[in-house]
């Protein structure tokens, strides 16, 4: 059970995605594998938009649960799914005994038209996690936003909503990717006074090349402090230097929160085993 995981001193978890192509599973396989032999937490696997890959996102939940002994949190999102698929979702977890879900409400595929959105089933994941919870026996994790939601009109109006997944069955929460500790304490602050009682993993995405800070952050809405802008300028002409001042951001941003009692860390791999092997050696050595 990950819910065990927080009765331990620290945690470290590790988030997938699945292959694009069929062809591109074996390559998979072996990364988890790569991953399995740093002994994380726990797996989460990523979803597509409106459950476009939730199938490839089940086979390989089922690798991690099954093959590699590790507990898998698959992801599930609600804006492109009805009742009906979420529960075929979860009969097919179920048959491959994976039963931790990071519920979310995820992006609008580009084909959803104005009108299916419209008439969608769930408007937010408390909505889903409320469903869930009253029709399947999943354990449910949420999503939290050290710097609020972008489409969020305050910081407290994400908290409210923050607490309505707590209440709708969110065992406990992983926060958005954040580079700026400072943000965080803050968030965790106001998030114990807003009534927030489960635990919280701190989302960490290494930044390992400059064209992550035009995608991946961008998306994210997560702000970019000056040090870090700092290590772009200077190295993001010349990949390998970058990618081992990312790394070491990375390292030591974890550090910090260890030390000011953050000790559950959940990685956004981007499915670099390396990468995840040279932060765990370097935090838990």
């Amino acid at each position: 059970m990950i819910q065990n995981m927080f009765e331990n001193k620290r945690s470290i978890s590790f988030e997938v995605f699945p292959p694009k192509k069929d062809g591109e599973f074996e390559a998979a396989f072996e990364i988890l594998d790569a991953m399995g032999k740093l002994s994380p937490d726990f797996i989460s696997v990523t979803y597509g938009a409106g459950g476009s890959r939730s199938g490839k996102t089940v086979e390989i939940a089922s690798y991690i649960q099954n093959k590699l002994g590790i507990d898998a949190m698959a992801h599930v999102t609600c804006v492109g799914s009805k009742k009906e698929q979420l529960l075929e979702v979860y009969s097919a977890l179920k048959e491959n005994s994976v039963s931790h879900v990071l519920a979310l409400r995820g992006d609008r595929p580009k084909d959803m038209s104005d009108e299916q959105f419209a008439s969608r089933d769930f408007a937010h994941a408390s909505d889903m996690m409320a469903f869930l919870k009253e029709n399947t026996d999943l354990h449910m994790a949420g999503a939290c936003y050290p710097e609020k939601h972008f489409e969020s009109f305050s910081m407290e109006s994400d908290l409210n909503n923050l607490k309505k997944k707590q209440d709708a069955g969110a065992e406990f929460f992983i926060s958005q990717l954040f580079f700026d500790n400072d943000f965080y304490y803050s968030f965790l602050e106001r998030a114990s006074k807003k009534g927030i009682t489960v635990p919280i993993c701190a989302g960490i995405m290494p930044i390992t090349s400059a064209k992550q800070i035009g995608t991946t952050i961008t998306l994210a809405g997560s702000s970019v402090p000056k040090a870090l802008a700092d290590i772009i300028a200077t190295y993001g002409e010349n990949p390998e230097d970058m990618r081992k001042a990312g790394i070491d951001y990375a390292i030591r941003q974890i550090r910090d929160l260890q030390e000011n009692g953050v000790n559950d860390i959940h990685i956004y791999t981007m499915n670099k085993p390396k990468m995840a092997k040279e932060i765990v050696d370097s935090i838990y050595r």
